[in-house]
């Protein structure tokens, strides 16, 4: 029987390393994939504290074609039965200006990381993915524009992400391609990436990373859907 094996980008930290976790606390084998080594590592060690098994971390930098294609050929070496990408890793852009005044370098930025890097490492694992009849899990938001929360650069490169999913999964469905493909909108959630945030309706680290384990262990199929775990909220 072959082993349950995920690679989670972002997992050194906020809801990568909740999706992780629980991840891991349910029966799957984790690879870290994170840029940088202490950060990393530091990760490593929480995980394994809490009774995951982490077989190791793979470096990638989305922003990098020769990372993610260094990435991919580690992975696929290394760990022949992977057969569940999360692609959470992610940046934010500027989420403190208005689209009027927003850099068109920020926008480019923002989208060579959430939308070229997370496209160019699903496409470089996808043979082994396939070959292993698995899954790709994208951590996202919705393509709907929420009058309470709408960051130009960041909504911009989620809506290509999704476009990106539902398009792989009409191929993946015409093609009779055994993979799944689907994403998750883990709601408000206080990590980092929105400067610790805390506001009515958001949540933390752990109880979206149980959801999501609990959500791609449901042994239900949800190609090409979009779930949202939590709404946004408006902001009082």
């Amino acid at each position: 029987m072959k082993e349950k094996i995920v690679f989670v980008t972002g997992a050194n930290k906020g809801i990568g390393f909740g999706i992780a976790k629980h991840l891991g606390l349910s029966g799957w084998k984790v690879i870290v994939g994170a840029r940088n080594q202490n950060r990393a590592e530091k990760a490593i060690g929480e995980l394994r504290l809490a009774g995951v098994n982490v077989l190791g971390w793979v470096p990638v930098e989305l922003a990098d074609l020769d990372s993610i294609g260094q990435a991919a050929q580690e992975l696929s070496e290394r760990y022949p039965d992977l057969s569940l990408l999360v692609n959470n890793a992610g940046i934010p852009g500027n989420m403190g200006t208005d689209s009027r005044h927003t850099d068109i370098s920020d926008i480019k930025e923002t989208l060579n990381v959430n939308f070229i890097g997370t496209f160019a490492l699903t496409k470089a694992l996808l043979p082994l993915i396939e070959k292993n009849k698995g899954r790709i899990v994208n951590v996202t938001v919705p393509s709907a524009i929420s009058p309470y929360w709408h960051p130009l650069a960041y909504v911009t490169s989620k809506a290509a992400q999704n476009a990106m999913m539902g398009v792989m999964a009409c191929e993946f469905l015409q093609n009779k391609t055994p993979v799944e493909i689907f994403s998750v909108h883990p709601g408000p959630t206080t990590t980092d990436l929105n400067g610790n945030m805390k506001l009515p309706g958001f949540h933390d680290i752990e109880t979206v990373g149980q959801k999501m384990a609990e959500l791609i262990n449901d042994g239900i199929s949800h190609q090409g859907e979009f779930i949202e775990l939590y709404p946004i909220v408006k902001e009082d």
